[in-house]
């Protein structure tokens, strides 16, 4: 079985857990043996930032550590046991930013990724390299080797007037409360999607749309050239999960997201945003997930209500089965 999953951060990894669940692996870390089924994430970049002459890629890293066993399970991102004396320091020093903190455990992985990117490595070649030692048990590709970075144009707090700050103030400096006038991928345009996350695509049995936010992650990942056409052509039914849950975002501020582009915070307008792709000439989804407690009718998708709360590995991998359910797709049998 050949899975590929577009996701971001938080949700999408844990979503991932449930993913290697429903096929009978280990949640976290990989099979003792070989096994038969392959799953490629192909995971948002456009929240990398630059902090501290240091490259940060929170999505690739919290679904590293995630699937590896390194996170912070009480925050959901963020190292296992991680101290702070490095942003400590720092911060003595006045050193800016101030908002954006580091663990001096993830500070270990930013510098051997930086190092690896200024010796002329890609991207996707040091995410590999960081994956030989955490082990996730699933591929995961960025979608894009070339730079892309979520921008929003905002009010300035301070009162200076509108200007544009990279997606990481926006969301942890201010959390999301300036109301966002834009929400732009800056050098998406110009960027190409990976070969092998198209080919992760064209090749699979079941491609999913993870319940992250439709705006910045999902989003994102859509909004690289190549991305869109793989999904559209593929033979494999595409499955989307609804992120909104009672009109409200199960995780982080995606309403805010949501109101920026105009799309509504309900299981049935984040569906329409993404569009049929058998009648739509932009759309990727052929099935639509939603809460059991919501309802969607999107011409061309089929839609089901079934729980989507990841309270647990177990409530995400019921989520993975529903989607292969209803994309048609039959899981393997699971032993032992």
């Amino acid at each position: 079985m050949k899975v590929a999953v577009l996701v971001g951060g938080v949700g999408g990894a844990q979503f991932l857990l449930g993913v290697k669940s429903a096929l009978g692996l280990p949640a976290i870390g990989e099979p003792e043996q070989d096994s038969p089924h392959e799953i490629s994430a192909i995971v948002n970049i456009a929240d990398d930032v630059w902090m501290h002459g240091l490259r940060v890629c929170p999505d690739l890293d919290t679904c590293m550590y995630t699937l590896g066993g390194g996170i912070d399970t009480a925050k959901g991102w963020g190292r296992s046991h991680e101290t702070w004396s490095a942003s400590e320091e720092l911060a003595s020093y006045g050193a800016e930013p101030s908002w954006f903190g580091l663990g001096d455990r993830d500070l270990a992985t930013h510098l051997v990724r930086t190092r690896m990117l200024r010796a002329g490595y890609s991207l996707s070649d040091v995410t590999a390299a960081l994956c030989d030692r955490w082990r996730p048990g699933v591929r995961l590709l960025p979608v894009t080797d070339d730079r892309v970075e979520t921008h929003v144009a905002i009010e300035d707090p301070g009162g200076s007037g509108a200007r544009a700050v990279h997606f990481q103030e926006w969301w942890v400096r201010y959390g999301a409360e300036p109301p966002a006038h834009a929400i732009v991928q800056v050098g998406a345009e110009e960027a190409s999607a990976n070969e092998e996350t198209v080919a992760a695509i064209t090749d699979a049995d079941l491609v999913l749309l993870a319940p992250s936010n439709p705006v910045v992650s999902i989003g994102a990942v859509l909004a690289v050239p190549g991305m869109r056409a793989a999904l559209r052509s593929t033979s494999a039914p595409v499955v989307g999960l609804s992120p909104v849950v009672g009109g409200r975002a199960v995780r982080g501020m995606a309403e805010a997201c949501l109101k920026a582009i105009g799309v509504d915070s309900t299981a049935q307008a984040v569906g329409e945003h993404y569009g049929s792709r058998s009648t739509s000439e932009e759309g990727v989804l052929d099935a639509w997930l939603v809460h059991s407690t919501d309802t969607a009718q999107i011409p061309g998708v089929a839609t089901r209500s079934v729980p989507l709360l990841m309270s647990d590995v177990s409530a995400s991998a019921e989520m993975a089965r529903a989607a292969f359910d209803i994309g048609g797709v039959a899981l393997p049998e699971v032993t032992g």
